[in-house]
């Protein structure tokens, strides 16, 4: 049985739960410049602090457990510790040599711990998406305001780009390719692209899951999508379950992906921050409080897959996992014709 066909099996019975927050979760360590460069980085000429994703090659017993942490919670899926390993974003730190290695440990390490986690129950298989985050570049809006032509990348380098990342995921064993985070839907056809493209070179095929962001209360991306516009524009690609996350808290979320479970042929996630940032920018809902809006979603039929982006803790996964046992998943539509 391929892992589409076991997934598909597990979703007729039951939601599944995906991870928290990588983010939050390694802020918990209070992690110093040297920390992050460990031994082999310590002469490296720029600051790294704050670079996560190099932490599977730095502090990678580090990123295990967390990964580990989430699993015990009940997460059913781990994503890989990937969100900015991406020659754009590695740049920033002049470590653009270490794309695919970074992307490879890191599928290795979530591989390890998820195939341990399984062994210990394995009536409950854990799987391990590959995040693929959405670039510090945008396809289709200009950095310049004087300029509303001008674009800092094209389509090509985008390609390439997310082509060096998905290849050292899929060599590192990853089950799934999660495009996250959206804001900019050019961004994620070029990741959709390099992704079917791959398949077709490797003469293989992974379940892919897209989910996009509302940057405001005015339930659009930041390039100017509804859910169901951006949902209709990648809709060709293949996918195995689309949906939202990051941004916005559970409850300024629901019209939006209620919007997105309305109209989408493939199975929807959800997966949003523990309430909006206060002053400080963290995030003060409770497991609790965020399990309660996650309640009702389920209870409305709008969830397939559910977890948590900024903020979320392996309690907070833990809570939603407890609520969303209670519910069944949502249908898939019937198609006509």
């Amino acid at each position: 049985m391929t892992t589409k066909e076991k997934l598909q099996e597990t979703l007729s019975k039951r939601i599944m739960v995906i991870d928290g927050a990588m983010g939050t979760m390694i802020q918990k360590y209070k992690l110093t410049e040297e920390d992050y460069r460990g031994l082999r980085f310590k002469d490296h000429p720029q600051s790294v602090k704050g670079n996560n994703d190099l932490l599977v090659l730095s502090q990678p017993q580090i990123i295990a457990d967390i990964h580990r942490d989430f699993l015990k919670a009940g997460a059913d899926i781990i994503e890989t510790n990937t969100f900015n390993a991406n020659l754009f974003s590695m740049a920033d730190y002049g470590m653009e040599n270490l794309v695919a290695e970074i992307n490879l440990e890191a599928a290795k390490i979530a591989r390890k711990v998820a195939d341990e986690q399984t062994a210990l129950t394995p009536d409950k298989p854990r799987l391990v998406a590959g995040a693929i985050g959405p670039t510090n570049k945008a396809g289709s809006l200009s950095p310049d305001v004087n300029n509303p032509g001008y674009r800092s990348v094209n389509f090509k380098d985008l390609v390439a780009a997310y082509s060096e990342q998905i290849h050292a995921l899929i060599d590192g064993g990853v089950d799934l390719l999660l495009v996250e985070t959206v804001f900019d839907t050019l961004n994620s056809k070029a990741a959709l692209f390099a992704i079917n493209s791959i398949f077709e070179e490797r003469e293989i095929e992974l379940p892919i899951m897209v989910s996009g962001t509302i940057t405001d209360a005015s339930g659009r991306t930041l390039s100017g999508q509804t859910p169901e516009a951006f949902y209709i524009s990648i809709s060709h690609a293949g996918l195995f379950s689309v949906g939202l996350n990051c941004a916005l808290g559970a409850a300024q979320m629901r019209p939006f992906i209620e919007e997105i479970s309305d109209v989408a042929e493939c199975y929807v996630s959800c997966y949003p921050n523990a309430g909006l940032p206060n002053e400080f920018g963290e995030y003060d809902e409770s497991p609790e409080q965020m399990a309660a809006v996650i309640d009702d979603f389920a209870k409305s039929g709008f969830l397939n897959i559910v977890g948590g982006c900024c903020g979320t803790t392996p309690d907070h996964i833990k809570a939603i996992a407890e609520t969303v046992a209670n519910y069944a998943p949502r249908k898939l539509p019937t198609l006509v014709g």
